[in-house]
């Protein structure tokens, strides 16, 4: 089920024949808490998110959480470096122990960017959300869905791209990603691209709280006028946030759109006609 783990010394853990060191605690919420850890065999800083498991089927679910990062092999979704169960008296905490990225997360970043009154420009965001396009692809494609897509979820390796996280929210029995579920993605996505747009998101209050952005749309987005953005981008916006949920285009439709539209990489040149 996972690996053996020892408290070695103030500060240290083994988990996987490995010792870490504890350098800081990063954040908590509910019953998890995550903290800074250092690979003291490789010098590298990880994420180690341990979860309060009261019941046996909060052993379950954070097993769950482990094996659906097993599930993946791609470099938009976040992987699992090691996964462990410490057993203490009755208590349980499972470990899950997770890249760092120092950047945190696509939210960070907006809230940085409005710290300085700047946002994101259009190239910055169609390859972020090429990125994301991928991430999704890649969860599709295994059967699965997200289903709690936001910029809180999405983070930013050192190159800037985007890894997705919170995968304990995906679906637990493997579904047919298409219809109304693949248009709540969708929505989701939009909701994504609108704040990478404009700093704030559509439902300003879902952003503030950090809630999830799967939310009806019961009307007509409007959507902000503004000279930084090309048409091709707020139509492309328009278009995942358009009431009927059937006239949102899949994500493969997107990734198609998307490979077009993105910016000259340095040295790349366009051919005269």
């Amino acid at each position: 089920m996972g690996h053996a783990l020892c408290v070695c010394s103030r500060g240290t853990v083994i988990i996987d024949n490995k010792r870490y060191l504890f350098i800081q605690k990063l954040g908590e919420g509910g019953f998890s808490y995550v903290d800074l850890v250092e690979g003291l065999h490789d010098g590298h800083f990880y994420a180690l998110k341990r979860i309060l498991c009261h019941e046996q089927q909060d052993r379950e679910e954070a097993q769950r959480e482990a094996d659906m990062h097993h599930l993946f092999h791609h470099p938009n979704v976040l992987r699992l470096v090691a996964y462990c169960l410490r057993e203490q008296g009755a208590k349980h905490e499972a470990w899950l122990l997770l890249p760092f990225f120092k950047r945190g997360t696509l939210w960070n970043e907006i809230e940085r960017l409005k710290d300085q009154d700047n946002f994101l420009t259009e190239d910055q965001i169609l390859r972020l959300l090429l990125g994301i396009c991928r991430g999704l692809e890649a969860i599709h494609g295994k059967g699965y869905a997200h289903r709690d897509l936001k910029p809180t979820n999405i983070l930013l390796d050192d190159e800037g791209q985007p890894v997705l996280m919170d995968l304990g929210s995906m679906n637990q029995a493997c579904i047919q990603v298409e219809g109304s579920r693949q248009a709540l993605a969708l929505q989701s996505l939009g909701c994504v691209l609108y704040a990478m747009m404009f700093g704030e998101g559509p439902y300003d209050m879902v952003f503030q709280k950090g809630d999830s952005v799967a939310l009806a749309v019961q009307n007509e987005l409007s959507i902000p006028q503004s000279p930084r953005h090309s048409s091709v981008l707020r139509q492309l916006l328009a278009s995942m946030m358009t009431v009927d949920p059937q006239q949102r285009p899949h994500i493969p439709v997107l990734l198609s759109q998307l490979e077009v539209l993105q910016p000259l990489s340095p040295g790349q040149h366009t051919t005269q006609i």
